[in-house]
Protein backbone atom coordinates (compact mmCIF):
# COMPACT_ATOMS: atom_id res chain seq x y z
CA UNK A 1 0.00 0.00 0.00
CA UNK A 2 2.91 2.01 1.02
CA UNK A 3 5.01 1.84 -1.63
CA UNK A 4 2.11 2.66 -4.32
CA UNK A 5 1.27 5.51 -2.23
CA UNK A 6 4.99 6.57 -2.83
CA UNK A 7 4.74 6.04 -6.49
CA UNK A 8 1.45 7.90 -7.20
CA UNK A 9 3.05 11.25 -4.99
CA UNK A 10 6.13 10.92 -6.85
CA UNK A 11 4.54 10.92 -10.01
CA UNK A 12 1.80 13.78 -8.85
CA UNK A 13 4.45 15.80 -7.98
CA UNK A 14 6.90 14.99 -10.92
CA UNK A 15 9.50 14.84 -8.24
CA UNK A 16 12.20 12.80 -10.93
CA UNK A 17 11.89 10.25 -13.73
CA UNK A 18 12.17 6.71 -11.78
CA UNK A 19 14.69 6.01 -14.44
CA UNK A 20 16.88 9.00 -12.68
CA UNK A 21 20.04 7.97 -10.13
CA UNK A 22 18.97 9.29 -6.74
CA UNK A 23 20.93 10.11 -3.85
CA UNK A 24 19.58 8.97 -0.30
CA UNK A 25 20.51 10.95 2.80
CA UNK A 26 20.26 8.33 5.49
CA UNK A 27 20.58 9.23 9.11
CA UNK A 28 20.10 6.06 10.18
CA UNK A 29 16.52 7.14 11.94
CA UNK A 30 13.10 4.69 11.29
CA UNK A 31 12.58 7.06 8.66
CA UNK A 32 15.23 7.15 6.30
CA UNK A 33 15.50 3.57 7.05
CA UNK A 34 11.58 3.34 5.43
CA UNK A 35 12.81 5.58 2.63
CA UNK A 36 15.39 3.19 1.69
CA UNK A 37 13.74 0.48 2.01
CA UNK A 38 10.91 1.94 -0.46
CA UNK A 39 13.14 2.77 -2.91
CA UNK A 40 15.10 -0.75 -2.82
CA UNK A 41 11.19 -2.09 -3.85
CA UNK A 42 10.14 0.49 -5.93
CA UNK A 43 13.67 -0.66 -8.04
CA UNK A 44 15.03 2.81 -8.05
CA UNK A 45 18.98 3.06 -8.62
CA UNK A 46 19.87 4.73 -5.40
CA UNK A 47 23.27 6.04 -3.56
CA UNK A 48 23.65 6.25 0.37
CA UNK A 49 24.99 9.30 1.60
CA UNK A 50 25.37 9.55 5.85
CA UNK A 51 26.76 12.94 7.59
CA UNK A 52 28.72 12.13 10.84
CA UNK A 53 28.62 15.61 12.84
CA UNK A 54 30.22 13.76 15.30
CA UNK A 55 28.04 15.78 17.92
CA UNK A 56 27.06 12.66 20.25
CA UNK A 57 30.35 10.49 20.48
CA UNK A 58 29.76 6.49 20.30
CA UNK A 59 26.22 7.36 19.25
CA UNK A 60 27.41 9.12 16.59
CA UNK A 61 29.97 6.00 15.46
CA UNK A 62 27.08 3.92 16.34
CA UNK A 63 24.96 5.63 13.61
CA UNK A 64 27.77 6.05 11.13
CA UNK A 65 28.27 2.00 11.30
CA UNK A 66 24.64 1.29 11.13
CA UNK A 67 24.34 2.82 7.77
CA UNK A 68 27.34 1.39 6.22
CA UNK A 69 25.95 -2.32 6.76
CA UNK A 70 22.72 -0.99 5.59
CA UNK A 71 24.15 0.20 2.07
CA UNK A 72 26.77 -3.66 1.81
CA UNK A 73 23.08 -5.24 2.81
CA UNK A 74 21.49 -3.40 -0.40
CA UNK A 75 24.23 -3.54 -2.58
CA UNK A 76 24.49 -0.02 -2.95
CA UNK A 77 26.87 2.98 -3.21
CA UNK A 78 28.01 4.32 0.34
CA UNK A 79 29.20 7.67 1.05
CA UNK A 80 30.50 9.26 4.48
CA UNK A 81 31.46 12.70 5.60
CA UNK A 82 32.57 13.40 9.23
CA UNK A 83 32.27 17.03 10.59
CA UNK A 84 33.75 19.21 13.03
CA UNK A 85 30.47 20.76 13.01
CA UNK A 86 30.74 22.54 16.90
CA UNK A 87 33.69 23.79 15.28
CA UNK A 88 32.06 25.25 12.50
CA UNK A 89 28.71 26.73 14.06
CA UNK A 90 31.33 28.42 16.79
CA UNK A 91 33.78 29.75 13.56
CA UNK A 92 30.31 30.85 11.95
CA UNK A 93 28.47 31.71 15.08
CA UNK A 94 25.50 29.67 14.18
CA UNK A 95 23.51 27.95 16.12
CA UNK A 96 24.56 23.52 16.08
CA UNK A 97 21.65 22.71 13.82
CA UNK A 98 22.06 25.67 11.10
CA UNK A 99 25.78 24.97 11.22
CA UNK A 100 24.88 21.01 10.75
CA UNK A 101 22.16 21.70 8.20
CA UNK A 102 24.61 23.78 6.10
CA UNK A 103 27.55 21.50 5.90
CA UNK A 104 24.66 18.34 5.02
CA UNK A 105 23.16 19.71 2.06
CA UNK A 106 26.33 21.30 0.75
CA UNK A 107 28.52 18.14 0.97
CA UNK A 108 24.88 16.40 -0.04
CA UNK A 109 25.09 18.59 -3.97
CA UNK A 110 28.94 18.46 -3.93
CA UNK A 111 28.33 14.36 -3.57
CA UNK A 112 25.27 14.28 -6.45
CA UNK A 113 27.62 16.30 -9.10
CA UNK A 114 30.69 15.05 -8.26
CA UNK A 115 28.83 11.11 -8.85
CA UNK A 116 26.42 11.61 -11.40
CA UNK A 117 23.14 11.62 -9.22
CA UNK A 118 20.14 13.55 -10.10
CA UNK A 119 18.59 14.02 -7.40
CA UNK A 120 19.32 14.02 -3.70
CA UNK A 121 16.17 13.15 -1.38
CA UNK A 122 15.52 12.96 2.35
CA UNK A 123 13.16 11.27 4.45
CA UNK A 124 10.71 14.30 6.30
CA UNK A 125 7.39 13.40 6.19
CA UNK A 126 4.00 14.87 7.14
CA UNK A 127 4.87 15.07 10.33
CA UNK A 128 8.04 17.87 9.63
CA UNK A 129 5.95 19.54 7.36
CA UNK A 130 3.01 20.08 10.00
CA UNK A 131 5.53 21.12 12.42
CA UNK A 132 7.82 23.55 9.99
CA UNK A 133 3.72 25.10 9.19
CA UNK A 134 3.48 25.92 12.62
CA UNK A 135 7.03 27.32 13.53
CA UNK A 136 7.08 29.38 10.59
CA UNK A 137 3.50 30.89 11.94
CA UNK A 138 4.87 31.63 15.52
CA UNK A 139 8.01 32.96 13.68
CA UNK A 140 5.98 35.03 11.43
CA UNK A 141 7.21 34.26 8.00
CA UNK A 142 4.51 35.51 5.95
CA UNK A 143 2.71 33.58 3.06
CA UNK A 144 5.52 31.89 2.18
CA UNK A 145 6.24 30.33 5.60
CA UNK A 146 2.42 28.52 4.72
CA UNK A 147 3.48 26.18 2.21
CA UNK A 148 5.80 24.47 4.94
CA UNK A 149 8.63 22.10 3.63
CA UNK A 150 8.19 21.72 -0.37
CA UNK A 151 7.84 18.40 -2.38
CA UNK A 152 10.68 19.81 -4.74
CA UNK A 153 13.31 22.43 -4.49
CA UNK A 154 15.96 22.36 -7.58
CA UNK A 155 17.62 18.82 -7.08
CA UNK A 156 16.49 17.97 -4.16
CA UNK A 157 13.59 15.94 -3.26
CA UNK A 158 11.22 14.65 -0.16
CA UNK A 159 9.54 11.83 -1.27
CA UNK A 160 7.74 10.66 2.10
CA UNK A 161 6.11 13.82 2.64
CA UNK A 162 2.61 12.42 1.74
CA UNK A 163 3.44 9.73 4.78
CA UNK A 164 2.58 10.45 8.51
CA UNK A 165 4.89 9.32 11.49
CA UNK A 166 1.61 6.17 12.52
CA UNK A 167 1.94 5.04 8.76
CA UNK A 168 6.05 5.14 8.85
CA UNK A 169 6.05 3.31 11.86
CA UNK A 170 3.67 0.54 10.68
CA UNK A 171 5.76 0.23 7.64
CA UNK A 172 8.59 -0.38 9.62
CA UNK A 173 7.27 -2.69 11.77
CA UNK A 174 5.68 -4.88 8.95
CA UNK A 175 8.64 -5.71 7.78
CA UNK A 176 10.98 -5.57 10.55
CA UNK A 177 13.07 -3.01 10.06
CA UNK A 178 16.21 -2.41 12.25
CA UNK A 179 17.15 1.61 12.49
CA UNK A 180 18.53 3.24 15.38
CA UNK A 181 17.60 6.09 18.04
CA UNK A 182 19.11 9.71 17.88
CA UNK A 183 18.74 10.63 21.82
CA UNK A 184 18.85 14.11 21.06
CA UNK A 185 15.14 13.82 19.44
CA UNK A 186 13.92 13.46 23.18
CA UNK A 187 14.81 16.36 24.53
CA UNK A 188 12.78 19.99 24.28
CA UNK A 189 15.74 22.14 23.69
CA UNK A 190 15.74 22.54 20.09
CA UNK A 191 12.58 24.13 18.76
CA UNK A 192 11.43 21.52 16.85
CA UNK A 193 11.62 19.09 19.43
CA UNK A 194 9.68 21.84 21.46
CA UNK A 195 6.55 21.74 18.79
CA UNK A 196 6.78 17.76 18.31
CA UNK A 197 6.58 17.22 21.97
CA UNK A 198 4.72 19.56 23.66
CA UNK A 199 2.84 22.42 21.06
CA UNK A 200 1.02 19.15 18.50
CA UNK A 201 0.45 16.90 21.52
CA UNK A 202 -1.59 19.56 23.08
CA UNK A 203 -3.43 20.15 20.11
CA UNK A 204 -3.99 16.39 19.02
CA UNK A 205 -6.14 17.00 22.67
CA UNK A 206 -8.77 19.09 20.70
CA UNK A 207 -8.28 17.92 17.31
CA UNK A 208 -7.12 14.49 17.02
CA UNK A 209 -6.54 14.82 13.09
CA UNK A 210 -4.87 17.87 13.45
CA UNK A 211 -1.74 16.57 11.57
CA UNK A 212 -3.71 15.29 8.41
CA UNK A 213 -5.86 18.18 8.39
CA UNK A 214 -2.96 20.54 8.25
CA UNK A 215 -0.94 18.32 5.63
CA UNK A 216 -4.06 18.61 3.92
CA UNK A 217 -4.58 22.47 4.22
CA UNK A 218 -0.56 22.92 3.36
CA UNK A 219 -1.67 21.59 -0.25
CA UNK A 220 -4.03 24.09 -0.59
CA UNK A 221 -1.95 26.92 1.23
CA UNK A 222 0.84 25.85 -1.76
CA UNK A 223 -1.64 26.33 -4.72
CA UNK A 224 -2.89 30.27 -3.05
CA UNK A 225 0.58 30.46 -2.58
CA UNK A 226 0.62 30.19 -6.73
CA UNK A 227 -2.14 32.75 -6.95
CA UNK A 228 -0.81 34.84 -4.67
CA UNK A 229 2.54 35.12 -6.56
CA UNK A 230 0.99 35.53 -10.13
CA UNK A 231 -1.22 38.67 -8.62
CA UNK A 232 2.23 40.24 -7.39
CA UNK A 233 4.06 39.57 -9.97
CA UNK A 234 1.28 41.84 -11.92
CA UNK A 235 1.27 44.57 -9.80
CA UNK A 236 5.65 44.31 -10.33
CA UNK A 237 4.96 44.91 -13.78
CA UNK A 238 2.45 47.63 -13.39
CA UNK A 239 4.60 49.42 -10.39
CA UNK A 240 7.91 48.75 -10.50
CA UNK A 241 10.24 50.76 -13.42
CA UNK A 242 13.63 49.89 -13.73
CA UNK A 243 15.98 52.98 -14.48
CA UNK A 244 19.95 51.69 -13.92
CA UNK A 245 20.99 51.12 -10.85
CA UNK A 246 17.61 52.60 -9.59
CA UNK A 247 13.89 51.78 -9.35
CA UNK A 248 10.87 53.75 -9.35
CA UNK A 249 7.35 53.23 -8.46
CA UNK A 250 4.81 56.25 -8.90
CA UNK A 251 3.28 57.15 -5.72
CA UNK A 252 -0.26 57.86 -7.53
CA UNK A 253 -0.55 54.99 -9.07
CA UNK A 254 0.75 52.74 -5.62
CA UNK A 255 -2.09 54.36 -3.77
CA UNK A 256 -4.80 53.03 -6.10
CA UNK A 257 -3.07 49.29 -5.16
CA UNK A 258 -5.13 47.71 -3.02
CA UNK A 259 -3.76 45.86 -0.22
CA UNK A 260 -1.19 48.36 -0.12
CA UNK A 261 0.69 47.14 2.75
CA UNK A 262 1.34 43.37 1.25
CA UNK A 263 1.75 44.74 -2.41
CA UNK A 264 4.66 47.01 -1.06
CA UNK A 265 5.86 44.51 1.35
CA UNK A 266 6.50 42.18 -1.88
CA UNK A 267 7.66 44.77 -4.23
CA UNK A 268 10.40 45.56 -1.44
CA UNK A 269 11.52 42.45 -0.04
CA UNK A 270 14.38 41.90 -2.75
CA UNK A 271 15.86 44.97 -1.48
CA UNK A 272 15.88 43.28 1.86
CA UNK A 273 12.71 45.53 2.92
CA UNK A 274 11.42 44.20 6.24
CA UNK A 275 7.83 43.86 6.86
CA UNK A 276 8.23 46.51 9.83
CA UNK A 277 10.20 49.06 7.49
CA UNK A 278 7.06 48.50 4.77
CA UNK A 279 4.55 49.51 6.85
CA UNK A 280 7.20 52.75 7.30
CA UNK A 281 7.37 52.65 3.34
CA UNK A 282 3.83 52.62 3.09
CA UNK A 283 3.48 56.29 5.49
CA UNK A 284 5.88 57.57 2.78
CA UNK A 285 3.09 57.06 -0.18
CA UNK A 286 0.93 60.77 1.97
CA UNK A 287 4.65 62.39 3.41
CA UNK A 288 6.22 65.41 1.85
CA UNK A 289 8.81 64.63 -0.53
CA UNK A 290 12.60 64.50 1.08
CA UNK A 291 11.50 61.63 3.35
CA UNK A 292 13.17 58.41 3.18
CA UNK A 293 13.87 54.80 4.83
CA UNK A 294 16.68 52.76 4.50
CA UNK A 295 17.17 49.15 4.47
CA UNK A 296 20.94 47.36 4.50
CA UNK A 297 21.39 47.86 0.99
CA UNK A 298 19.02 50.84 -0.36
CA UNK A 299 17.34 53.69 0.41
CA UNK A 300 13.71 54.08 -0.46
CA UNK A 301 13.08 58.24 -0.81
CA UNK A 302 9.93 59.72 -1.12
CA UNK A 303 10.13 62.06 -4.14
CA UNK A 304 7.80 64.60 -5.70
CA UNK A 305 5.87 62.12 -8.04
CA UNK A 306 8.15 58.54 -7.17
CA UNK A 307 8.94 56.52 -4.37
CA UNK A 308 12.94 56.25 -6.19
CA UNK A 309 14.58 52.58 -4.67
CA UNK A 310 18.17 53.62 -5.00
CA UNK A 311 21.61 51.42 -3.66
CA UNK A 312 23.26 52.79 -0.79
CA UNK A 313 26.89 53.63 -1.99
CA UNK A 314 29.83 52.53 -0.15
CA UNK A 315 32.09 54.82 1.23
CA UNK A 316 34.00 56.82 -0.08
CA UNK A 317 36.51 59.65 -0.19
CA UNK A 318 34.34 62.78 -0.09
CA UNK A 319 37.28 65.04 -1.43
CA UNK A 320 40.13 64.63 -4.24
CA UNK A 321 42.56 67.24 -4.77
CA UNK A 322 43.66 67.80 -8.28
CA UNK A 323 47.26 68.92 -8.45
CA UNK A 324 48.20 71.01 -11.48
CA UNK A 325 49.75 69.46 -14.41
CA UNK A 326 47.12 66.20 -12.81
CA UNK A 327 44.98 64.78 -15.90
CA UNK A 328 42.76 62.46 -14.54
CA UNK A 329 41.10 61.90 -11.16
CA UNK A 330 39.10 58.61 -10.58
CA UNK A 331 35.72 58.98 -8.63
CA UNK A 332 33.55 55.94 -7.23
CA UNK A 333 31.61 55.27 -10.62
CA UNK A 334 33.35 57.78 -13.08
CA UNK A 335 36.29 59.62 -14.27
CA UNK A 336 37.14 63.50 -14.17
CA UNK A 337 39.50 64.20 -17.18
CA UNK A 338 41.94 67.08 -17.66
CA UNK A 339 42.98 69.00 -20.32
CA UNK A 340 44.38 72.42 -21.86
CA UNK A 341 42.63 73.16 -24.92
CA UNK A 342 42.15 75.82 -27.75
CA UNK A 343 39.19 78.21 -26.58
CA UNK A 344 37.89 78.30 -29.89
CA UNK A 345 37.22 74.93 -29.78
CA UNK A 346 34.16 74.42 -27.11
CA UNK A 347 31.12 71.73 -27.04
CA UNK A 348 27.68 72.18 -25.39
CA UNK A 349 27.98 68.94 -23.64
CA UNK A 350 27.20 69.08 -20.30
CA UNK A 351 29.18 66.64 -19.26
CA UNK A 352 32.06 68.94 -20.63
CA UNK A 353 33.28 72.27 -19.10
CA UNK A 354 35.40 74.82 -20.91
CA UNK A 355 36.31 76.89 -18.15
CA UNK A 356 38.91 80.12 -18.88
CA UNK A 357 42.29 78.79 -17.31
CA UNK A 358 43.74 81.63 -15.86
CA UNK A 359 40.99 82.06 -13.78
CA UNK A 360 41.75 79.23 -11.47
CA UNK A 361 44.19 78.55 -8.98
CA UNK A 362 45.39 75.16 -8.32
CA UNK A 363 44.94 72.50 -6.17
CA UNK A 364 41.41 72.31 -7.08
CA UNK A 365 39.40 70.56 -4.70
CA UNK A 366 36.24 67.90 -6.21
CA UNK A 367 34.21 67.30 -3.34
CA UNK A 368 30.26 66.68 -2.75
CA UNK A 369 27.91 69.44 -2.52
CA UNK A 370 26.85 70.36 0.62
CA UNK A 371 23.97 72.93 2.14
CA UNK A 372 25.03 76.16 1.99
CA UNK A 373 26.73 76.04 -1.18
CA UNK A 374 25.92 78.69 -3.91
CA UNK A 375 27.86 79.78 -7.34
CA UNK A 376 26.88 82.08 -10.04
CA UNK A 377 25.11 80.11 -12.71
CA UNK A 378 26.26 80.97 -16.42
CA UNK A 379 25.53 83.94 -17.68
CA UNK A 380 24.43 85.19 -14.47
CA UNK A 381 25.38 87.94 -12.05
CA UNK A 382 23.49 87.06 -8.98
CA UNK A 383 24.69 83.91 -7.42
CA UNK A 384 22.20 81.35 -6.39
CA UNK A 385 22.12 78.46 -3.99
CA UNK A 386 22.73 74.83 -5.09
CA UNK A 387 19.76 73.65 -3.12
CA UNK A 388 17.77 75.86 -5.13
CA UNK A 389 19.31 75.12 -8.37
CA UNK A 390 18.40 71.82 -7.69
CA UNK A 391 15.01 72.39 -7.68
CA UNK A 392 14.64 74.21 -10.41
CA UNK A 393 16.36 71.46 -12.24
CA UNK A 394 13.71 68.79 -10.38
CA UNK A 395 16.65 66.87 -8.98
CA UNK A 396 15.77 63.74 -6.76
CA UNK A 397 17.63 63.42 -3.38
CA UNK A 398 19.25 60.36 -4.44
CA UNK A 399 20.04 62.47 -7.86
CA UNK A 400 21.27 65.64 -5.62
CA UNK A 401 23.10 63.11 -3.41
CA UNK A 402 25.30 61.84 -6.46
CA UNK A 403 26.70 65.70 -7.43
CA UNK A 404 30.25 66.71 -7.23
CA UNK A 405 31.23 70.35 -7.20
CA UNK A 406 34.91 71.46 -8.45
CA UNK A 407 36.25 74.44 -6.58
CA UNK A 408 38.71 76.70 -7.14
CA UNK A 409 40.10 78.55 -4.24
CA UNK A 410 36.84 77.95 -2.29
CA UNK A 411 34.82 79.20 -5.32
CA UNK A 412 32.67 76.84 -7.41
CA UNK A 413 33.69 76.63 -10.96
CA UNK A 414 31.75 73.48 -12.20
CA UNK A 415 28.93 71.78 -10.73
CA UNK A 416 29.72 68.67 -12.32
CA UNK A 417 27.79 67.35 -15.26
CA UNK A 418 25.41 70.57 -15.03
CA UNK A 419 26.54 74.24 -15.12
CA UNK A 420 29.79 75.96 -14.91
CA UNK A 421 30.27 79.05 -12.73
CA UNK A 422 30.00 82.17 -14.76
CA UNK A 423 33.10 83.72 -13.34
CA UNK A 424 34.99 80.60 -15.07
CA UNK A 425 33.36 81.72 -18.15
CA UNK A 426 35.09 81.63 -21.97
CA UNK A 427 35.32 85.28 -23.04
CA UNK A 428 36.97 87.02 -25.66
CA UNK A 429 39.94 87.58 -24.32
CA UNK A 430 40.87 83.58 -23.07
CA UNK A 431 44.12 82.69 -23.91
CA UNK A 432 43.69 78.79 -22.63
CA UNK A 433 40.82 77.07 -21.65
CA UNK A 434 41.09 74.28 -19.44
CA UNK A 435 38.27 71.24 -20.69
CA UNK A 436 36.93 69.45 -17.80
CA UNK A 437 34.98 66.00 -18.54
CA UNK A 438 33.06 64.02 -15.80
CA UNK A 439 32.94 60.21 -17.79
CA UNK A 440 31.01 57.74 -16.48
CA UNK A 441 32.73 54.25 -16.43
Amino acid sequence: MMLSQLQSYIHRERLFDPAQRLLLAVSGGMDSVVLTHLCVAAGFNIGIAHCNFRLRGGESERDEQFVRRLAERYNVPFYLQQFDTAERAQAQKQSIQVAARELRYMWLEKIRQEEGYDHVATAHHMQDNVETLWMNISKGTGMAGLHGILPKQGKLVRPLLFATREEITAYANAHQLEHVEDSSNATDKYTRNFFRHRVLPLLEEAYPQVVKNTGAGIQRFREAEMLYQQAIAVHRRNLLEQRKQEYFIPVLKLKQAQPLQTILYELLKPFQCSAAQAAQVAELVDSEPGKWVATPTYRIVRDRKWLIITPLEPAASAHFVIEKGQETVQLPEAQLLLKTCDPAHISTDPHIAYIDKQQVQFPLLLRKWKQGDYFYPLGMDKKKKLSRFFIDQKLSLPEKEKIWVLESHKKIVWIAGMRIDNRFRITPGTREALKIELKNT
